[in-house]
């Protein structure tokens, strides 16, 4: 089958139409079904081999269960310059990226965000300013920098000016990605029934938590070249589980804001300091080990665009953890109000940027795990 080869995927800041993209994902995943090597390495390949055919749902499916770890890449044989000219991972990601536009909102920002990584750069630069801005002018100069080392954080800024602004910007991520998740779901042929499914919840959430498909062929992702490591996957496991320490440490230190009216800031050895620390450290690993990985990755397989969401992802992550614990260690200094206000830029310019980007993989992959879970059920009910 000669490739109908899509060369605008490769070029950075360039735009392929979903339905072009989806057209040789089908032509791609045609080849693919009629090798059926790769069957092992992931949950695609298996998903894959279901089908007779690829509607815009089955390939919009597949490209959210794949988890980009390479494996099929480096063992395919019809890789370019063959004519059938096959690259999984880039055709994948290239669907997921465009689905990521179509889904996440307000369009504004999703046209700065995600046109380019200086673009998104500059918007965060602009969302860290503007929070600065606003303390300056709310507060005045010497809330910011008098030096009040070791002072209540809300002597800077007040509680209230913190706790608005995180619900707002909480609520609208919660609200774009939930809306996406429907969407998706429903764009991918599932049903309210399959939704409510607890069985294939349970064993989606074991496949996510233990990032199963991190594990290509069984001995890890092909980064960053053909040679496999796990090296990918138990940075992302630093991650997700660093993060979700950070968020643990602020409802802890929610509890003792309203329960037990101890304010801020807590001594070292408190539990919203102790889980903040070692969430904080675990998310500078896993996001500098990711950024390394990603800059001496192969080129070949990736989708720029995707690349691009990936490092400003990362990126922002590893500053909103860095600027954490330099604030935590530099909390009796001159320099407190200064840290304190950074930090909480760039988590706002994190929460601004979360459905917009990368972050959004985490609900459409889930969703994927889960669908792929009742299609499991099914087939062997069938059988």
């Amino acid at each position: 089958m000669p490739s109908a080869e899509l060369p605008l995927i490769a070029r950075p800041g360039t735009r392929v139409p979903l339905t072009d993209l989806l057209a040789e994902a089908d032509r791609q995943m045609t080849v693919c079904n009629a090798c059926r090597y790769c069957e092992g390495y992931c949950a695609v390949f298996p998903a894959m081999e279901l089908r007779r055919e690829f509607k815009a749902d089955d390939l919009i499916y597949l490209a959210n269960l794949c988890f980009d770890c390479r494996a099929c890449y480096y063992a395919c044989p019809y890789t370019p310059p063959h004519e059938y000219a096959v690259n999984v991972p880039q055709i994948m990601a290239a669907v997921r990226e465009e689905m990521y536009r179509e889904h996440a909102a307000p369009k504004i920002l999703v046209r700065l965000f995600m046109e380019s990584r200086k673009l998104a750069a500059l918007a965060v630069v602009a969302v860290v300013s503007l929070v600065f801005a606003l303390v300056l002018g709310t507060q005045g100069t010497a809330a910011v920098f008098g030096g009040a080392g070791g002072a209540d954080f809300f002597s800077v800024v007040p509680y209230w000016g913190m706790v608005l602004p995180a619900m707002a910007l909480s609520g609208y991520g919660v609200a774009v990605l939930v809306a996406g998740g429907v969407r998706f779901w429903r764009d991918t042929g599932g049903t309210l029934r399959q939704m409510l499914d607890l069985r294939a919840f349970l064993r989606a959430t074991k496949d996510a938590l233990g990032l199963v498909y991190l594990s290509g062929g069984g001995d890890g992702c092909f980064y960053p070249d053909e040679l496999p490591s796990m090296s990918r996957r138990w940075f992302h496991h630093l991650v997700f589980y660093g993060f979700m320490l950070d968020f643990a440490s602020t409802s802890v230190a929610a509890f003792y804001h309203h329960i037990l009216d101890r304010i801020s800031p807590y001594p070292l050895l408190s539990l919203p300091v102790v889980l903040g620390t070692v969430g904080g450290v675990m998310l500078v690993i896993g996001t500098a080990g990711l950024l390394v990985l990603k800059w001496r990755a192969d080129r070949t397989p990736a989708h720029p665009s995707m690349l691009d969401l990936d490092v400003v992802f990362i990126g922002l992550l590893f500053a909103t953890a860095t600027t954490g614990l330099l604030l935590l260690a530099m909390r009796e200094t001159a320099a407190m109000g200064v840290l304190l206000v950074v930090h909480l830029g760039v988590v706002a310019a994190l929460f601004v940027t979360l459905p917009l980007g990368k972050f959004a993989h985490v609900v459409y992959r889930y969703a994927a795990l889960v669908k792929n879970q009742v299609e499991i059920a099914s087939t062997k009910h069938a059988g």
